[in-house]
């Protein structure tokens, strides 16, 4: 599959036709345990659907061949993904390196659940490469990059950082769940792992939770497969086939994502009632040229920084229709949150608090024309 082009690997990595029957749709094996020939005599490596499932491998296969990693594995959800891998790297006494702006759930991963255990960290502006430099400390075994970063939109110079954990003898993550593999693919710029809330771009229909763990190599797989077995929070079969079938049209549906969201972060740009507009595809954008760069597209999400403050930041984000009031990002319909409030509210109080004035939007796929309608009469009724 490697030779293939991306869209191609989205439609037909893992995703044989049945051999029994022909389908050209694999079935969903929805089942909790395997049949063994004999004690010990597992049929292809199944026999419990915590250790492994054919769907969630066809799944893993996919995974793997979108990102071009050597294996993947698909887990319950973005988070769980993320605690599996850094409780599979991690010991208590080890410290990582965290950007300044990231995913409200992965910092209150990090500050109220590995912090007890024992895990340190500091957060950084990971776009200054001094400043990663003197953030890492002998006991730096991961610097965590988030990129484009949720939910201000910053950008990182992804091979510039890896290469830096690197000489420092970390290793890097990137979080590639706002640009996606349709758009960025971090184990090409030297990233070692990668994580994903598939639960978003590669779902991309608000209705199914995962998440999923890319290796560049195998050096971290049996640990971090360990932890999946031991703790248990894979994907069901039915998820597992959830997401397959979203990956199949991520290709098409990210282009139509991306267009949308530059057409409104210029929009939004001549308009007074907006004092930021968070967006790389824009050439005002600090991060601009290195999304350039690492990117072949800009991506659906961006965040609106409103000249009135807080109050008007609130009462827009609860005044459109099309973009409805929900967390969550990705999914094919427009999205509209109040992160100091939903999304980012463990960050509340700390360095990588959200500027009170900032809405976020999960640009979807509907006529742009209507959704630039709807924003205009989210800021008419301000107003009134």
């Amino acid at each position: 599959m490697s030779e293939h082009a991306f869209a191609t690997r989205a439609i037909h990595a893992g995703q044989e036709p049945d051999p029994t029957t022909g389908s050209i749709i694999p079935p969903i094996y929805q089942a909790s345990t395997h049949v063994q020939d004999g004690i010990g005599g597992f049929r292809d490596g199944y026999e419990y659907n915590r250790a492994g499932n054919p769907t969630r491998s066809s799944l893993e296969t996919q995974l793997a061949a979108l990102e071009g990693g050597a294996n993947a594995l698909s887990f319950a959800s973005g988070l769980a993904a993320e605690d599996a891998l850094l409780r599979g790297i991690l010991k208590p006494g080890d410290h990582v390196v965290l950007g300044n702006d990231v995913y409200g759930g992965t910092y209150r991963l990090f500050a109220r659940v590995l912090s007890p255990w024992g895990i340190d960290f500091t957060t950084v502006e990971l776009s200054d490469v001094d400043a990663v430099r003197a953030a890492i400390r002998p006991e730096t075994k991961i610097v965590w990059i988030e990129t484009p970063s949720n939910p201000l939109l910053k950008i990182v110079d992804i091979a510039l950082v890896a290469e830096v954990a690197h000489a420092a003898g970390a290793i890097a993550v990137v979080d590639n769940t706002f640009a996606s593999p349709a758009l960025q693919q971090p184990l090409s710029l030297g990233a070692d792992l990668v994580v994903h809330s598939t639960t978003k771009y590669l779902g991309g229909h608000s209705d199914v939770l995962g998440g999923a763990v890319v290796f560049c190599d195998d050096r971290f797989f049996e640990q971090i497969k360990f932890q999946q077995f031991a703790v248990g929070a894979v994907s069901a079969p039915l998820d597992a086939w959830l997401t397959t079938r979203g990956i199949k049209t991520l290709a098409v549906r990210v282009r139509q994502h991306s267009a949308n969201a530059q057409a409104i972060a210029e929009w939004a740009s001549e308009r007074p009632e907006f004092a930021t507009v968070y967006y790389p595809g824009l050439a005002s954008h600090a991060g601009h040229d290195v999304a350039a760069r690492q990117m072949s597209g800009f991506g659906g999400m961006l965040s609106l920084g409103l000249s009135a403050g807080a109050g008007a930041a609130k009462a827009f984000a609860e005044s459109t229709e099309l973009f409805q009031l929900a967390e969550s990002l990705g999914g094919v319909e427009s999205l509209i949150g109040y992160p100091p409030d939903m999304t980012h509210a463990s960050v509340r109080g700390t360095e990588l608090a959200v500027p009170e004035n900032v809405v976020r939007l999960s640009v979807g796929i509907e006529d742009v024309a209507d959704l630039i309608a709807d924003l205009e009469r989210g800021l008419a009724s301000l107003s009134r």
